[in-house]
C-alpha cells in the first residue's frame, strides 16, 4: 500500500490536527455523563431493579441489538461470574425459537437506548404471557419497551460521543456501567467473597490460587541428611538438592532442623573447626514449616512475612512431605 493512499478517508501518512484532543474530549464526555447518571438516577426504580434479581428463582437473561446485545453479554458474563445465574439470549433468535429458551421463573433485563427496537418489543408480549418480569435500560422513561417493564434504569443520556450523534457510544458505556453497578450491589447483598469467585473461575490464576493447597504444589522430592552428618557431606547434600537448603531429621526420621545457604555461610565464617563440624552445629532447629492442607494463599503470605523463598512442608506427624518455593 502506498504511503499515501486513503484508507477510509485518512491518509496513511498522517493524522488530521485536533485527533488527540478528540480523544481527550471523549473520554471528558462520557465521565460527564457517567457523573450526571450517579446524581440523577432513579433510586426507587434501582431498588425495584435489585429486588426483582435478588428475588429472581431462575436465570437473569439479557437480551440487546447491535451494540446492546455485545454490552448484554458482557453483563450477562459479569452476572454469571459473581454468583447471578444468567445468559445472553439474541431477540431475533429469540422470536425464532430461542424462546423455549426461557421459563417463568427467569428475569429479562431488556436493553434498548430508545427503548423502540422492534426486535425487543416483540418479545415483550410472549414475555408477559410466560409470566417473566421484564427490567429496561434505555434512554427514554417513556419509550414503549420502558412502559412495559416492572423497572426503568435510564441512561440520563444528553448525547452520543459521535460526532453524528448515532454510533452507540456513551450510551453503551453508561450500559456497561450500569451492568457493572448492579453486579456490585449484589456482590454486597450476597457477601460474595474471593473464595466464592475463584469457585466460577477455576481456570483462571485467582481460581488456582484461592482454591490451591500447599499439597497441591509441594514439590516431593527434598534433600535430607542426619544429624551427626559432616560438614562436606552437608555442602555436597545441599549442592547436589539445587534447593539452596537441606532438611535434617533426627534418628527417628523426624524433623529438627534446616540447613540453607544462609546459615552455612554464618557458621564458615564464625568457626575455625569446619572439619569437625556436623549438621546439629550449623543447623536451625525447630524451623518454620507449612502443613500439608495449608492454602497456597496463606503460605505465601507467610513467606513474605518471613522473608523465606523455600518452606518445608510436613505431615501431622512432623515429617517432612515436602518443600514450596515461593513462586510455585
Amino acid at each position: 500500500m502506498a504511503d499515501n493512499q486513503v484508507v477510509g478517508g485518512i491518509t496513511g501518512a498522517s493524522i488530521q490536527p485536533g485527533l488527540i484532543e478528540s480523544v481527550r474530549s471523549t473520554l471528558s464526555e462520557q465521565a460527564g455523563a457517567l457523573h450526571r447518571l450517579s446524581t440523577q438516577l432513579d433510586s426507587q426504580q434501582y431498588q425495584q431493579a435489585l429486588k426483582l434479581i435478588i428475588e429472581c428463582k431462575g436465570h437473569v437473561i439479557l437480551s440487546g441489538m447491535g451494540k446492546s446485545g455485545h454490552v448484554g453479554r458482557k453483563i450477562s458474563a459479569t452476572l454469571a461470574s459473581t454468583g447471578t445465574p444468567s445468559f445472553f439470549i439474541h431477540p431475533a433468535e429469540a422470536f425464532h425459537g430461542d424462546l423455549g429458551m426461557i421459563t417463568p421463573y427467569d428475569l429479562l433485563i431488556l436493553i434498548s437506548a430508545s427503548g423502540e427496537t422492534d426486535e425487543i418489543l416483540k418479545l415483550i408480549p410472549s414475555l408477559r404471557q410466560f409470566g417473566n418480569r421484564i427490567i429496561a435500560i434505555t434512554n427514554h422513561s417513556d419509550s414503549t419497551l420502558a412502559k412495559h417493564a416492572d423497572a426503568t434504569l435510564e441512561l440520563m443520556m444528553e448525547s452520543e460521543s459521535c460526532p453524528n450523534n448515532l454510533a452507540p457510544t456513551t450510551s453503551t458505556t453508561l450500559t456497561m456501567a450500569i451492568g457493572d453497578a448492579l453486579a456490585v450491589a449484589l456482590i454486597r447483598q450476597r457477601k460474595f467473597l474471593p473464595t466464592d469467585f475463584a469457585r466460577y473461575h477455576p481456570g483462571g490464576s485467582l481460581g488456582r490460587r484461592l482454591l490451591t493447597r500447599v499439597s497441591d504444589v509441594m514439590q516431593t522430592h527434598v534433600p535430607t541428611i542426619g544429624e551427626e552428618t559432616g560438614f562436606r557431606q552437608v555442602i555436597s547434600a545441599i549442592t547436589c538438592g539445587c534447593q539452596g537448603m537441606v532438611a535434617v531429621n533426627n534418628a527417628q526420621q523426624q524433623l529438627v532442623g534446616i540447613i540453607t545457604d544462609g546459615d552455612l555461610r554464618r557458621y564458615m565464617e564464625k568457626s575455625a573447626q569446619l572439619d569437625n563440624a556436623c549438621a546439629a552445629d550449623m543447623m536451625t532447629r525447630s524451623p518454620l514449616t507449612l502443613p500439608v492442607d495449608m492454602m497456597i494463599t496463606d503460605a505465601e503470605t507467610l513467606m513474605q512475612k518471613h522473608r523465606v523463598s523455600v518452606l518445608l512442608v510436613t505431615d501431622n506427624e512432623n515429617n517432612v512431605a515436602g518443600l514450596v518455593r515461593i513462586f510455585d
